[in-house]
């Protein structure tokens, strides 16, 4: 039986992003095992990553303990993760390997170039979201920009999750007869997330805040990259009875807490930590606030989308891809003082938002349309192989 590798840096990467991916493999007639760090760094809780390993283990999949850092300074773990990886590759002798994200897969692709199977093993490479982009400090694109050329190298099909990492993948030289695919996201399930109703008035008992609120929404771990802190600074600028809620969890959890109680506006926030119905959440909400620096190709935002929320996001790629020609969304540069303009102006103008389904955005994210590609994709490197 053909062997397949679906190798990230952390566990959640496998659990919210990879287990279609798994399951198609599968369905071509693949033997499948995971690689992660399934002790720290995913943005999904202990018990979680548990659940992840069960179905794993229903589903007949082996997997393996990486202890890759998200740090790229950290050599003495990558170089642990780099010797541990290469182990694996010698002994279990993998047809094919899909690694994802910047960390996890240049350690892979390394290993595997220095392994014993590497004229044999077709390599995919997705990038969900290159760490040099427009906007970036210019020393980090420069280090980050030539670590992934380095690894193109290495890389049978690389896959792009947004245009802006699409047309820089182009320029890197890859094996012979390599190709750069584009490839919008994991997909989301259109059909499910229209099945499902929104609870407004539970939310609002929940929350315990009064019927007549205006309520904004994000959805993102609690770090400094998701940013949820301009919304925060921009609250006091909103009339009183807009609050914000949050759906994630974080380090940041405190931090949050006590600028917003530093901004008098501590009542306004609301952390509901991690949620199982974040749809239900989304359609019980006014506004989705989409405020990263830096993405790839944002699940969240598609959701939002989908869901036929009014968004506001940050002017940066991936949300450019998404948010482009939406009729009732907004793009903004990161300053508090325009979001806060952006929210009252759908706030108090809402006759001019118009509801309308961005057909062509939802059928390029559907999660059909992407199993499509990615069966191809595997298909192509089963077939380069034989």
């Amino acid at each position: 039986m053909k062997k397949a590798l679906m190798y990230a840096s952390v566990a959640s990467m496998i659990a919210q992003f990879n287990m279609e991916n798994i399951k198609l493999l599968q369905k071509l007639g693949y033997q499948v095992d995971v690689a992660c760090n399934f002790e720290s760094g995913s943005t999904i809780s202990s018990d979680k990553v548990d659940e992840l390993k069960n179905i794993l283990n229903s589903m007949h999949i082996n997997y393996f303990h990486i202890p890759l850092s998200r740090n790229i300074t950290n050599i003495k773990s990558l170089w642990k993760a780099y010797c541990l990886t290469k182990q694996l590759l010698n002994t279990q002798h993998y047809d094919l390997i899909h690694c994802h994200s910047p960390i996890g897969g240049i350690v892979c692709r390394v290993a595997n170039k220095n392994s014993n199977n590497y004229c044999y093993t077709k390599m995919i490479y997705t990038a969900h979201g290159f760490h040099f982009f427009k906007g970036n400090n210019p020393l980090k694109n420069f280090l980050f920009r030539n670590i992934e050329r380095y690894g193109a190298k290495y890389t049978d099909t690389l896959i792009a999750i947004n245009k802006e990492d699409y047309e820089a993948a182009k320029k890197f030289k890859l094996k012979k007869q390599g190709t750069v695919e584009y490839v919008p996201g994991v997909g989301i399930d259109l059909d499910k997330i229209n099945s499902i109703q929104g609870n407004r008035e539970k939310l609002i008992n929940e929350l315990d805040i009064p019927k007549d609120s205006i309520l904004l929404l994000s959805v993102g771990e609690l770090n400094e990259n998701k940013n949820h802190r301009i919304v925060i600074e921009a609250l006091p600028r909103l009339p009183s009875n807009i609050h914000y809620l949050i759906c994630g969890i974080g380090l940041l959890k405190d931090s949050h807490f006590d600028l917003a109680e530093q901004l008098g506006v501590d009542d306004r926030l609301h952390l509901l930590g991690y949620k199982n119905n974040i749809i239900e959440t989304m359609k019980s909400c006014d506004i989705f606030v989409f405020p990263s620096k830096r993405e790839g190709l944002p699940v969240a935002l598609m959701e939002a989308i989908a869901c036929q929320l009014p968004c506001i996001a940050s002017n940066i790629r991936g949300n450019r891809d998404l948010l482009s020609g939406n009729y009732d969304s907004r793009l903004f540069d990161l300053k508090k003082d325009d979001l806060a303009r952006i929210i009252l102006d759908l706030v108090n103008q809402p006759d001019e938002i118009q509801h309308e389904k961005n057909e062509d955005i939802l059928k390029l994210i559907s999660k059909n349309h992407i199993k499509k590609i990615m069966t191809d994709i595997y298909k192509e490197e089963s077939y380069a192989k034989n």
